[in-house]
């Protein structure tokens, strides 16, 4: 299913900077998506197990940081799949100009 949005501008000129402002958040998406991927490769580094797997065997009191530390690394898991999930809409999104 698509969705259809229009945006009305006074100034043509706002164009150029709508479309930097999108390019921009994508940039910091981009980049929010990579930091937490280094995050992620740190737990997995310490604990040498990828996360998905840390996630299901371990419990916090397996950490040597305990709850804290599970806490953390959970919520980059999902961190990083909410970023990834709206980069890809803004990525995917198409733009018509008249």
């Amino acid at each position: 299913m698509s969705c259809q949005i229009v945006i009305e501008l006074t100034d043509p000129q706002g164009v150029q900077a709508v479309l930097h402002a999108l390019e921009s958040y994508k940039a910091r998406l981009r980049a929010s998506s990579e930091r937490s991927r280094r995050r992620l490769a740190e737990f997995e580094e310490r604990y040498g197990l990828q996360t998905n797997e840390a996630l299901e065997r371990l419990a916090a009191e397996d950490l040597a940081g305990g709850d804290l530390e599970y806490v953390e690394w959970a919520g980059e898991v999902k961190l990083l799949a909410g970023v990834e999930a709206e980069l890809r809409e803004l990525e995917d999104a198409r733009y018509q100009l008249p």
